[in-house]
C-alpha cells in the first residue's frame, strides 16, 4: 500500500460514509438517563467529531469517563440497526479502487466498534485510524500525521473527506486537501470551497 505517487481519499466514517445521528441520539439519550447527565442530545451532537471524551470534557461531564463510554458503546452496539450507509458509498468505494486509489478512514468513534461496524456494512478500505493511546485526537493533526509517515504518502496526493469543522482543522495543519461532505452533518461549518453534494461527488474532485 505504500504507494508515493497514488491518490489517498481519506474518509470521515460519522456524517460522510455512514448516517448514524439517529444511532447516537438513542445511545446518548439511554445513557444520559443512567447516569444522570443534564446535557441534551442537541448539546451532544454539537460536539462530535472529536473523541468521546473530549466530547464529555466539552459538555462538562468531571467523572466517570470510562464507564459512560462504555455504556454507550454498548447501546450504539445494540442499535446497530438505526445507522445506514448514505446513497452510494459501495458503489463509489469500487469506482475508486478500480482508479487504484488508496481509501482510508480516520474516525474518532472506537476502534472496536469501527471495526465491527465497517464488517457489518461490507466496507473494504485499505486502512483505519482510529483514537490511539499517545496521538492527540481531533482537531489535532496527529492522527493525518501519523498516516502519512507510517505509509510513506504524499501529502499533496492526500484528501480528507469529512464533515466537521474539526475534520477541517486538521487536515490544514496536516497540510492535506479537504473537501466537505455537504450532506453530512456540518458541525461548525456550513460551507467550504471543496465540498460535494453526495459521495459519489468525489469522483469529479478526483479527476
Amino acid at each position: 500500500m505504500k504507494k508515493k505517487n497514488n491518490q489517498v481519499i481519506i474518509f470521515d466514517f460519522d456524517g460522510v460514509l455512514i448516517n448514524s445521528k439517529k444511532n447516537m441520539q438513542i445511545s446518548w439519550n439511554k445513557t444520559k438517563e443512567k447516569f444522570f447527565l443534564s446535557y441534551s442530545f442537541q448539546k451532544y451532537f454539537k460536539q462530535i467529531g472529536k473523541p468521546f471524551k473530549d466530547v464529555l470534557i466539552s459538555l462538562g461531564v468531571k467523572k466517570k469517563f470510562n464507564e459512560i463510554e462504555k455504556n454507550f458503546k454498548y447501546e450504539s452496539e445494540k442499535n446497530f440497526n438505526k445507522i445506514k450507509l448514505y446513497k452510494n458509498v459501495l458503489k463509489t468505494l469500487n469506482y475508486l479502487k478500480r482508479k487504484k486509489i488508496i481509501i482510508g478512514i480516520f474516525t474518532s468513534k472506537d476502534k472496536d466498534r469501527t471495526e465491527k461496524f465497517i464488517k457489518k456494512l461490507k466496507l473494504v478500505v485499505n486502512f483505519i485510524q482510529c483514537p490511539q493511546k499517545g496521538y492527540k485526537g481531533k482537531p489535532s493533526p496527529d492522527l493525518l500525521n501519523k498516516i502519512i509517515k507510517q505509509n510513506n504518502f504524499n501529502r499533496s496526493k492526500c484528501t480528507y473527506v469529512g464533515d466537521t469543522k474539526v475534520d477541517l482543522i486538521s487536515a490544514k495543519k496536516a497540510k492535506i486537501n479537504f473537501v466537505l461532505a455537504n450532506y453530512g452533518y456540518k458541525i461548525g461549518i456550513k460551507k467550504y470551497k471543496n465540498s460535494i453534494n453526495s459521495i459519489s461527488g468525489i469522483k469529479k474532485i478526483i479527476e
